[in-house]
């Protein structure tokens, strides 16, 4: 398997927008993302998308790309979706992630939904809380935590 890799990170000043990549962000433990609307003390702390979602909404016609589906992480080369609850991830040197919810619930249909009738976020994104902070950057590895 090729190794999987931080492709975007995405961060938003307001809930309800589309996130913006950045270069790096600094993760703080117990709350998420410094600097991004979504970070709290919730269970619900990173969200998490694979690549291979965005190309596949892609493919149906929506004009999409990562950071467009409001998740924190687009990940190449891993499909986040599968992974359990309690799952721990860590993302490049430092920061260690813990699984807590597979996909969410769609409460209003969202733009990309209009544009194609359909959205993966929903069924294939994933959220995280903060174990370990740190910094990461765009391109950093991403690792399952094997316990031995």
């Amino acid at each position: 398997m090729p190794q999987a890799n931080l492709f975007s990170i995405n961060v938003s000043q307001k809930k309800g927008v589309k996130k913006t990549p950045v270069r790096s962000v600094l993760v703080v433990k117990g709350e998420g993302f410094s600097g991004d609307a979504h970070s709290g003390y919730g269970h619900r702390q990173v969200s998490l998308l694979s690549l291979a979602s965005i190309k596949k909404m892609q493919q149906k016609g929506a004009k999409v790309g990562p950071g467009d589906f409001a998740e924190n992480l687009t990940v190449q080369g891993m499909d986040v979706a599968v992974l359990p609850i309690g799952e721990q991830l860590r993302l490049g040197d430092e920061v260690l992630l813990e699984v807590t919810q597979i996909g969410k619930e769609c409460h209003d249909r969202c733009e990309i939904y209009k544009q194609v009738g359909d959205c993966v976020m929903p069924r294939e994104g994933i959220f995280a809380k903060v174990v370990r902070g740190g910094k990461i950057n765009r391109g950093d590895s991403i690792f399952l935590v094997q316990e031995e």
